[in-house]
Protein backbone atom coordinates (compact mmCIF):
# COMPACT_ATOMS: atom_id res chain seq x y z
CA UNK A 1 0.00 0.00 0.00
CA UNK A 2 1.41 3.40 -0.90
CA UNK A 3 1.99 6.06 1.71
CA UNK A 4 -1.23 7.78 2.69
CA UNK A 5 0.43 11.15 2.27
CA UNK A 6 2.54 11.05 -0.85
CA UNK A 7 3.77 13.63 -3.28
CA UNK A 8 5.22 12.47 -6.54
CA UNK A 9 7.10 14.29 -9.25
CA UNK A 10 5.16 15.28 -12.33
CA UNK A 11 6.53 12.55 -14.53
CA UNK A 12 7.27 8.83 -14.55
CA UNK A 13 8.93 8.83 -17.94
CA UNK A 14 10.95 11.38 -19.85
CA UNK A 15 8.71 13.92 -21.59
CA UNK A 16 9.81 16.12 -24.50
CA UNK A 17 10.37 19.70 -23.38
CA UNK A 18 7.64 20.89 -25.75
CA UNK A 19 5.02 18.56 -24.31
CA UNK A 20 4.14 20.70 -21.32
CA UNK A 21 4.38 24.20 -19.95
CA UNK A 22 5.29 24.02 -16.24
CA UNK A 23 3.71 27.44 -15.68
CA UNK A 24 0.37 26.44 -17.22
CA UNK A 25 -2.59 24.91 -15.43
CA UNK A 26 -3.40 21.38 -16.45
CA UNK A 27 -6.93 20.51 -17.54
CA UNK A 28 -8.94 17.67 -16.12
CA UNK A 29 -10.03 16.04 -19.37
CA UNK A 30 -11.63 12.89 -17.95
CA UNK A 31 -12.72 11.32 -14.68
CA UNK A 32 -14.08 7.82 -14.19
CA UNK A 33 -15.08 6.04 -10.96
CA UNK A 34 -15.77 2.33 -11.12
CA UNK A 35 -16.54 -0.34 -8.56
CA UNK A 36 -14.09 -3.22 -8.81
CA UNK A 37 -14.02 -6.44 -6.74
CA UNK A 38 -15.34 -4.78 -3.61
CA UNK A 39 -13.15 -1.70 -4.10
CA UNK A 40 -12.97 1.32 -6.36
CA UNK A 41 -10.84 2.40 -9.33
CA UNK A 42 -10.50 6.14 -9.91
CA UNK A 43 -8.96 7.21 -13.23
CA UNK A 44 -8.18 10.80 -14.21
CA UNK A 45 -7.06 12.04 -17.62
CA UNK A 46 -4.97 15.22 -17.43
CA UNK A 47 -3.70 17.49 -20.17
CA UNK A 48 -0.21 17.34 -18.65
CA UNK A 49 1.55 15.73 -15.67
CA UNK A 50 1.37 17.57 -12.38
CA UNK A 51 2.60 16.95 -8.84
CA UNK A 52 -0.06 15.15 -6.83
CA UNK A 53 -0.80 13.58 -3.47
CA UNK A 54 -3.49 11.33 -2.07
CA UNK A 55 -4.69 10.53 1.42
CA UNK A 56 -7.73 9.12 3.19
CA UNK A 57 -10.11 10.98 5.47
CA UNK A 58 -12.49 9.41 7.98
CA UNK A 59 -15.93 10.52 9.08
CA UNK A 60 -17.28 9.46 6.57
CA UNK A 61 -14.72 7.51 4.48
CA UNK A 62 -13.30 9.68 1.70
CA UNK A 63 -10.39 9.69 -0.72
CA UNK A 64 -8.72 13.07 -1.16
CA UNK A 65 -6.70 13.81 -4.30
CA UNK A 66 -4.74 17.06 -4.45
CA UNK A 67 -3.01 18.62 -7.46
CA UNK A 68 -0.50 21.42 -7.29
CA UNK A 69 -1.21 23.14 -10.61
CA UNK A 70 -4.37 21.42 -11.79
CA UNK A 71 -7.65 23.13 -12.64
CA UNK A 72 -10.99 21.30 -12.72
CA UNK A 73 -12.15 23.63 -15.48
CA UNK A 74 -11.66 21.03 -18.18
CA UNK A 75 -13.84 18.71 -20.16
CA UNK A 76 -15.58 17.00 -17.24
CA UNK A 77 -19.16 17.74 -16.21
CA UNK A 78 -18.61 17.89 -12.46
CA UNK A 79 -22.31 18.50 -11.80
CA UNK A 80 -23.04 14.96 -13.04
CA UNK A 81 -20.69 13.65 -10.35
CA UNK A 82 -21.99 15.84 -7.54
CA UNK A 83 -23.26 12.86 -5.56
CA UNK A 84 -19.78 11.34 -5.43
CA UNK A 85 -17.24 14.12 -5.84
CA UNK A 86 -16.64 17.54 -4.34
CA UNK A 87 -13.97 19.87 -5.66
CA UNK A 88 -12.37 23.18 -4.85
CA UNK A 89 -9.17 24.73 -3.55
CA UNK A 90 -7.39 23.39 -0.48
CA UNK A 91 -6.16 25.95 2.03
CA UNK A 92 -2.61 25.70 0.68
CA UNK A 93 -3.69 26.51 -2.88
CA UNK A 94 -3.76 22.98 -4.30
CA UNK A 95 -6.86 21.92 -6.24
CA UNK A 96 -8.70 19.24 -4.29
CA UNK A 97 -11.04 16.44 -5.38
CA UNK A 98 -12.86 14.58 -2.61
CA UNK A 99 -14.43 11.23 -3.46
CA UNK A 100 -17.00 9.83 -1.07
CA UNK A 101 -16.35 6.12 -0.65
CA UNK A 102 -19.17 3.56 -0.27
CA UNK A 103 -17.40 2.09 2.76
CA UNK A 104 -13.95 1.68 4.35
CA UNK A 105 -11.34 1.29 1.59
CA UNK A 106 -7.60 1.88 1.48
CA UNK A 107 -5.30 2.78 -1.40
CA UNK A 108 -3.68 -0.32 -2.84
CA UNK A 109 -1.96 1.22 -5.86
CA UNK A 110 -1.69 4.67 -7.37
CA UNK A 111 0.41 6.04 -10.18
CA UNK A 112 0.68 8.64 -12.91
CA UNK A 113 1.70 7.62 -16.42
CA UNK A 114 2.81 10.19 -18.98
CA UNK A 115 1.75 9.68 -22.59
CA UNK A 116 3.80 10.48 -25.67
CA UNK A 117 1.76 13.61 -26.43
CA UNK A 118 2.49 15.07 -23.00
CA UNK A 119 -0.87 14.20 -21.44
CA UNK A 120 -1.06 12.09 -18.31
CA UNK A 121 -3.26 9.46 -16.70
CA UNK A 122 -3.56 9.06 -12.95
CA UNK A 123 -5.10 5.85 -11.62
CA UNK A 124 -5.81 4.98 -8.00
CA UNK A 125 -7.03 1.53 -6.98
CA UNK A 126 -8.70 1.13 -3.59
CA UNK A 127 -9.54 -2.14 -1.88
CA UNK A 128 -12.15 -2.82 0.77
CA UNK A 129 -11.03 -3.18 4.35
CA UNK A 130 -12.53 -3.24 7.83
CA UNK A 131 -13.44 -0.13 9.79
CA UNK A 132 -10.59 -0.53 12.26
CA UNK A 133 -7.93 -0.74 9.55
CA UNK A 134 -9.40 2.24 7.72
CA UNK A 135 -9.55 4.33 10.88
CA UNK A 136 -5.88 3.62 11.57
CA UNK A 137 -4.93 4.61 8.02
CA UNK A 138 -7.12 7.70 7.62
CA UNK A 139 -7.08 11.16 9.10
CA UNK A 140 -10.05 12.71 10.92
CA UNK A 141 -11.88 15.09 8.58
CA UNK A 142 -10.97 18.02 10.83
CA UNK A 143 -7.27 17.25 10.34
CA UNK A 144 -7.00 16.94 6.57
CA UNK A 145 -3.48 18.23 6.00
CA UNK A 146 -2.28 21.19 4.05
CA UNK A 147 1.07 20.82 2.29
CA UNK A 148 3.04 20.75 5.52
CA UNK A 149 1.30 21.35 8.84
CA UNK A 150 1.50 24.70 10.58
CA UNK A 151 4.53 25.88 8.58
CA UNK A 152 4.65 29.71 8.37
CA UNK A 153 7.02 29.53 5.39
CA UNK A 154 8.03 26.63 3.15
CA UNK A 155 11.05 24.70 4.45
CA UNK A 156 14.23 25.56 2.58
CA UNK A 157 16.01 22.63 0.95
CA UNK A 158 19.61 23.30 -0.07
CA UNK A 159 20.88 20.92 -2.75
CA UNK A 160 24.64 20.60 -3.06
CA UNK A 161 25.89 19.19 -6.39
CA UNK A 162 29.23 17.65 -5.49
CA UNK A 163 32.53 19.02 -6.84
CA UNK A 164 32.69 21.55 -9.70
CA UNK A 165 35.21 23.70 -11.53
CA UNK A 166 38.75 22.34 -11.29
CA UNK A 167 37.50 19.54 -9.04
CA UNK A 168 35.68 17.16 -11.41
CA UNK A 169 35.19 14.40 -8.87
CA UNK A 170 35.15 10.86 -10.20
CA UNK A 171 35.82 10.46 -13.91
CA UNK A 172 35.28 7.39 -16.08
CA UNK A 173 35.53 7.82 -19.82
CA UNK A 174 33.39 10.77 -20.89
CA UNK A 175 31.48 10.81 -17.59
CA UNK A 176 32.45 12.96 -14.66
CA UNK A 177 30.80 13.38 -11.33
CA UNK A 178 30.50 17.16 -11.28
CA UNK A 179 28.43 17.27 -14.50
CA UNK A 180 26.17 14.37 -13.53
CA UNK A 181 25.45 15.73 -10.07
CA UNK A 182 24.62 19.20 -11.35
CA UNK A 183 22.14 17.61 -13.77
CA UNK A 184 20.50 15.58 -11.00
CA UNK A 185 20.44 18.63 -8.71
CA UNK A 186 18.61 20.67 -11.33
CA UNK A 187 16.10 17.87 -11.91
CA UNK A 188 15.48 17.62 -8.18
CA UNK A 189 15.20 21.39 -7.88
CA UNK A 190 12.58 21.48 -10.64
CA UNK A 191 10.55 18.68 -9.06
CA UNK A 192 10.57 20.31 -5.62
CA UNK A 193 9.63 23.72 -7.01
CA UNK A 194 6.76 22.22 -8.99
CA UNK A 195 5.63 20.35 -5.91
CA UNK A 196 5.24 23.68 -4.15
CA UNK A 197 6.08 22.41 -0.67
CA UNK A 198 9.67 23.62 -0.40
CA UNK A 199 11.87 26.54 -1.32
CA UNK A 200 14.99 25.31 -3.07
CA UNK A 201 18.55 26.65 -3.31
CA UNK A 202 21.55 25.11 -5.06
CA UNK A 203 25.05 25.65 -3.70
CA UNK A 204 26.24 25.98 -7.28
CA UNK A 205 24.24 26.68 -10.43
CA UNK A 206 27.11 26.26 -12.87
CA UNK A 207 30.40 24.40 -13.25
CA UNK A 208 32.19 26.41 -10.59
CA UNK A 209 34.45 25.42 -7.74
CA UNK A 210 32.84 26.03 -4.33
CA UNK A 211 34.98 25.22 -1.27
CA UNK A 212 33.38 22.89 1.23
CA UNK A 213 33.02 25.54 3.92
CA UNK A 214 31.54 27.97 1.39
CA UNK A 215 28.84 25.43 0.59
CA UNK A 216 27.79 25.43 4.23
CA UNK A 217 27.98 29.23 4.31
CA UNK A 218 25.69 29.46 1.29
CA UNK A 219 23.27 27.01 2.87
CA UNK A 220 23.12 28.99 6.09
CA UNK A 221 22.70 32.27 4.20
CA UNK A 222 19.72 30.74 2.40
CA UNK A 223 18.12 29.81 5.73
CA UNK A 224 18.49 26.09 5.05
CA UNK A 225 16.20 23.73 6.93
CA UNK A 226 17.87 20.73 5.36
CA UNK A 227 21.07 20.15 3.34
CA UNK A 228 21.49 17.37 0.75
CA UNK A 229 24.83 16.80 -0.94
CA UNK A 230 24.77 14.72 -4.12
CA UNK A 231 27.68 12.55 -5.25
CA UNK A 232 28.53 9.60 -7.46
CA UNK A 233 32.10 8.78 -6.53
CA UNK A 234 34.35 5.85 -7.23
CA UNK A 235 35.85 3.64 -4.58
CA UNK A 236 39.50 4.27 -3.77
CA UNK A 237 41.93 1.74 -5.20
CA UNK A 238 42.02 -1.41 -3.10
CA UNK A 239 38.65 -0.71 -1.47
CA UNK A 240 36.88 -3.41 -3.47
CA UNK A 241 33.79 -3.04 -5.61
CA UNK A 242 30.47 -1.47 -4.75
CA UNK A 243 27.19 -0.59 -6.43
CA UNK A 244 23.95 1.04 -5.39
CA UNK A 245 22.84 4.05 -3.40
CA UNK A 246 24.34 4.97 -0.03
CA UNK A 247 23.19 7.70 2.37
CA UNK A 248 25.76 9.19 4.74
CA UNK A 249 25.42 11.19 7.93
CA UNK A 250 28.18 12.90 9.85
CA UNK A 251 30.36 11.04 12.33
CA UNK A 252 33.69 11.89 13.89
CA UNK A 253 34.87 8.48 12.77
CA UNK A 254 33.67 6.35 9.88
CA UNK A 255 31.34 3.38 9.91
CA UNK A 256 33.84 1.42 7.82
CA UNK A 257 37.23 1.80 6.16
CA UNK A 258 35.78 2.45 2.70
CA UNK A 259 33.67 5.30 4.10
CA UNK A 260 36.73 6.81 5.77
CA UNK A 261 38.70 6.76 2.53
CA UNK A 262 35.77 8.12 0.61
CA UNK A 263 35.46 11.06 3.01
CA UNK A 264 39.19 11.74 2.70
CA UNK A 265 38.87 11.71 -1.08
CA UNK A 266 35.96 14.19 -1.00
CA UNK A 267 37.79 16.59 1.28
CA UNK A 268 40.95 16.51 -0.82
CA UNK A 269 39.05 18.28 -3.59
CA UNK A 270 39.45 21.53 -1.65
CA UNK A 271 43.22 21.22 -2.04
CA UNK A 272 42.79 21.84 -5.75
CA UNK A 273 42.17 25.51 -4.98
CA UNK A 274 44.61 25.69 -2.10
CA UNK A 275 41.96 25.83 0.58
CA UNK A 276 43.10 25.00 4.09
CA UNK A 277 41.11 24.11 7.17
CA UNK A 278 39.74 27.03 9.11
CA UNK A 279 41.22 27.71 12.51
CA UNK A 280 39.18 26.16 15.33
CA UNK A 281 36.88 28.45 17.25
CA UNK A 282 37.15 29.27 20.93
CA UNK A 283 36.14 26.73 23.54
CA UNK A 284 32.77 28.34 24.26
CA UNK A 285 31.84 28.27 20.59
CA UNK A 286 32.86 24.63 20.34
CA UNK A 287 30.70 23.70 23.33
CA UNK A 288 27.71 25.57 21.89
CA UNK A 289 28.14 23.88 18.51
CA UNK A 290 28.30 20.50 20.19
CA UNK A 291 25.04 21.23 22.03
CA UNK A 292 23.33 22.22 18.78
CA UNK A 293 24.69 19.18 16.97
CA UNK A 294 23.21 16.86 19.62
CA UNK A 295 19.77 18.08 18.56
CA UNK A 296 20.54 18.08 14.84
CA UNK A 297 22.19 14.66 14.59
CA UNK A 298 19.01 12.62 15.27
CA UNK A 299 17.17 14.72 12.69
CA UNK A 300 19.87 13.97 10.11
CA UNK A 301 19.66 10.27 10.92
CA UNK A 302 15.87 10.36 10.55
CA UNK A 303 16.29 12.02 7.14
CA UNK A 304 18.78 9.35 6.08
CA UNK A 305 16.31 6.62 7.02
CA UNK A 306 13.49 8.38 5.16
CA UNK A 307 15.70 8.56 2.07
CA UNK A 308 16.58 4.89 2.33
CA UNK A 309 12.88 4.04 2.54
CA UNK A 310 12.11 6.38 -0.36
CA UNK A 311 14.66 4.73 -2.61
CA UNK A 312 13.30 1.32 -1.65
CA UNK A 313 9.74 2.40 -2.44
CA UNK A 314 10.87 3.29 -5.97
CA UNK A 315 12.60 -0.06 -6.40
CA UNK A 316 16.07 1.49 -6.68
CA UNK A 317 19.09 -0.63 -5.81
CA UNK A 318 20.78 0.24 -2.54
CA UNK A 319 24.30 -0.59 -1.45
CA UNK A 320 24.75 -3.55 0.87
CA UNK A 321 24.76 -1.20 3.88
CA UNK A 322 22.83 1.83 2.64
CA UNK A 323 23.12 3.88 5.85
CA UNK A 324 26.68 4.85 6.76
CA UNK A 325 28.57 7.62 8.50
CA UNK A 326 31.84 9.43 7.90
CA UNK A 327 33.57 12.72 8.67
CA UNK A 328 32.52 14.54 5.50
CA UNK A 329 33.37 18.21 5.94
CA UNK A 330 30.34 19.27 3.91
CA UNK A 331 28.06 17.76 6.58
CA UNK A 332 29.56 19.64 9.51
CA UNK A 333 27.03 22.45 9.86
CA UNK A 334 25.91 21.90 13.47
CA UNK A 335 22.54 23.61 13.01
CA UNK A 336 21.33 22.10 9.72
CA UNK A 337 20.15 18.48 9.29
CA UNK A 338 22.50 17.22 6.59
CA UNK A 339 23.04 14.10 4.53
CA UNK A 340 25.29 13.09 1.67
CA UNK A 341 23.83 10.78 -0.97
CA UNK A 342 26.11 8.65 -3.10
CA UNK A 343 23.70 7.92 -5.94
CA UNK A 344 26.05 5.27 -7.20
CA UNK A 345 29.67 4.66 -8.07
CA UNK A 346 31.18 5.60 -11.40
CA UNK A 347 33.57 2.74 -10.82
CA UNK A 348 30.56 0.41 -11.30
CA UNK A 349 29.39 -0.24 -14.87
CA UNK A 350 25.89 -0.97 -13.58
CA UNK A 351 25.72 2.33 -11.73
CA UNK A 352 27.07 4.27 -14.69
CA UNK A 353 24.21 2.98 -16.85
CA UNK A 354 21.70 3.95 -14.17
CA UNK A 355 23.06 7.45 -13.69
CA UNK A 356 22.73 8.34 -17.36
CA UNK A 357 19.23 6.82 -17.65
CA UNK A 358 16.56 9.60 -17.48
CA UNK A 359 13.93 7.23 -16.12
CA UNK A 360 16.22 6.01 -13.34
CA UNK A 361 17.11 9.58 -12.42
CA UNK A 362 13.43 10.54 -12.42
CA UNK A 363 12.74 7.69 -10.00
CA UNK A 364 15.62 8.83 -7.78
CA UNK A 365 14.24 12.37 -7.76
CA UNK A 366 10.77 11.06 -6.83
CA UNK A 367 12.28 9.03 -4.01
CA UNK A 368 14.09 12.05 -2.58
CA UNK A 369 10.98 14.20 -2.87
CA UNK A 370 8.79 11.65 -1.11
CA UNK A 371 11.43 11.20 1.60
CA UNK A 372 11.65 14.95 2.19
CA UNK A 373 7.88 15.23 2.64
CA UNK A 374 7.75 12.25 5.00
CA UNK A 375 10.71 13.56 6.99
CA UNK A 376 9.34 17.12 7.13
CA UNK A 377 6.00 15.92 8.47
CA UNK A 378 7.62 13.77 11.14
CA UNK A 379 10.16 16.44 12.02
CA UNK A 380 7.41 19.04 12.36
CA UNK A 381 5.43 16.72 14.61
CA UNK A 382 8.45 16.10 16.82
CA UNK A 383 9.07 19.83 17.07
CA UNK A 384 5.50 20.68 18.01
CA UNK A 385 4.46 21.24 14.36
CA UNK A 386 7.20 23.82 13.87
CA UNK A 387 9.56 23.44 10.92
CA UNK A 388 11.64 26.52 11.61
Amino acid sequence: MIRLFAILAAYLTAVPSTAQDPSALARLDGLSIEAHEGGTIVALALSQPVPWRVFLVDGPPQLVMDFNTQSVEGNVDMTALADLVEHGLAEDGWTRLVLRLPGPQVVDQAGMATEGDGSANLTATLVATDAETFAAAARPSSKAPSALPESPTPPVVVIDPGHGGLAPGAEVGSLNEKVLMLAVARELEEALIRGGLFDVVLTRETDEFVPLEARITRARAAGADVFISLHADELPEGAGEASGITVYTLASGASDDASRRLAERHDKNDLVEGVTDAAPGDEIALVLMDMVRRDTAPRSEALAKALRDGFRSEGLALAGRPLRSAAFSVLKAPDIPSVLIELGFLSSEVDRKRLVDPQWRAAAVRAIEIALVDWALEDAARAGLRMR
